[in-house]
């Protein structure tokens, strides 16, 4: 649930603010697949299509996002397929670490397997009882509540399991690793060794 309270260094915006880099992709479909390979248990790739992703059991989230850039928004309401799901749909191998979140045209974020796996992470397709818009991420988009936002890419079309921890796009760019807001752990030379 959305705690009411604002990590540090946060202030509440207004509305739900369109933020992303690059280009907002068109659905296709036809074409659209969403794909869990890397080290999964059995060595073999994983691919749904989008209704069959839709197939999968769903949940719904009531949870407060936050933007390492400062901006928080609260009471947001997300229906969609636990991460949980993913993982028992398409196990990882036992020495599993990591994964990595790619996204339309090459966008990437490296997570945890722990936060990906957390009973709150969600593969977003509904917020506020209706299909997300195509600039909030339609037709899929990752949602780690726990974790600033570019940890939950939008547009979302892979997860790639990982032995290994391996930056994504922002963390190649100077963000934090990690990305708690609870610690305000937004850029990278925050980071200690035990991150």
């Amino acid at each position: 649930m959305g705690s009411g309270q604002l990590p540090p260094g946060q202030k509440l915006a207004k509305g739900w603010p369109v933020s992303h880099y690059g280009p907002v992709p068109k659905f296709r479909p036809e074409r659209w697949t969403l794909q869990v390979f890397g080290a999964t248990a059995s060595g073999e790739k994983y691919s749904w299509t989008f209704d069959e992703v839709a197939a999968l059991p769903c949940t719904t989230i009531v949870t407060d996002m936050h933007c390492a850039s400062g901006p928080s928004t609260t009471g947001h309401e997300f229906y969609g397929v636990p991460a949980r799901a993913v993982l028992e749909q398409a196990p990882p191998a036992p020495e599993v670490t990591h994964v990595m979140a790619w996204a339309e045209y090459g966008y990437s974020a490296n997570l945890r397997l722990a936060d990906f796996a957390s009973d709150r992470t969600l593969l977003a397709m509904h917020h506020d009882g209706e299909p997300l818009t195509v600039e909030h991420g339609f037709p899929l988009r990752l949602v780690v509540p726990h974790l600033y936002g570019y940890k939950g890419p939008k547009w979302l079309r892979a997860i790639e399991y990982m032995t290994a921890d391996r930056r994504g796009f922002w963390e190649e760019r100077g963000y934090h690793n990690i990305a708690d807001p609870w610690k305000e752990q937004r850029h990278s030379y925050q980071e200690d060794d035990s991150a």
